[in-house]
């Protein structure tokens, strides 16, 4: 299993951006994918899951209504809109695969002015 996040950057508060998973090694469309973040200091937590066909997503309570979590199963990539970036927003951002237990390598957002 191997996931590669991209798409990560520095953006002034209220901004937007949109970050990347690819995903290999398994049957990506059966599975649920998730994505967590980790901010300096913090234990990481869950942002925003999705269901294997993309139809039941959840998301933490901090970023609802601003962040959308999508999957697109044949080029099995799994994506993160976040939208109104606050300063505490501030992570790297992990993609995950909760079946496999496996982790991407994490991608660096930065929310400031």
């Amino acid at each position: 299993v191997q996931l590669v996040e991209s798409g990560g950057g520095l953006v002034q508060p209220g901004g937007s951006l949109r970050l990347s998973c690819a995903a290999s090694g398994f049957t990506f469309g059966y599975y649920v994918m998730s994505w967590y973040r980790q901010a300096p200091g913090k234990e990481r937590e869950l942002v925003a899951n999705i269901g294997s066909v993309g139809a039941s997503t959840n998301y933490a309570d901090s970023v609802k209504g601003r962040f959308t979590i999508s999957r697109d199963n044949v080029k099995k990539m799994v994506y993160l809109q976040m939208n109104s970036l606050k300063p505490e927003d501030t992570a790297v951002y992990y993609c995950y695969a909760p079946t496999f237990s496996s982790w991407g390598q994490g991608t660096q957002v930065t929310v400031s002015s």
